[in-house]
């Protein structure tokens, strides 16, 4: 599964970046994102956007003060 640290992209790149990332995923697989923070402005944009994205099956967790890892997942056609 795709795994994307996206600690070190500008902030203004990120979402470009991640949506590239999931775009080119199969049906099925889950993109993991570690961040400096937790990404909910990306998950509502992925939600409203992005109709293959299980918004229902993602998941974060905090591993660290500045360490988000979300799940990601893309819906099965």
């Amino acid at each position: 599964m795709p795994r994307l640290d996206v600690r070190e992209i500008p902030p203004v790149n990120r979402h470009d970046k991640i949506h590239e990332e999931f775009d080119g995923m199969e049906p099925g697989e889950t993109l993991t994102i570690v961040n400096d923070h937790e990404p909910k402005p990306l998950y509502y944009e992925m939600a409203a956007e992005v109709p293959a994205f299980d918004e229902e099956a993602y998941e974060v967790r905090q591993n660290a003060p500045d360490e988000f890892v979300a799940e990601f997942p893309k819906t099965e056609e």
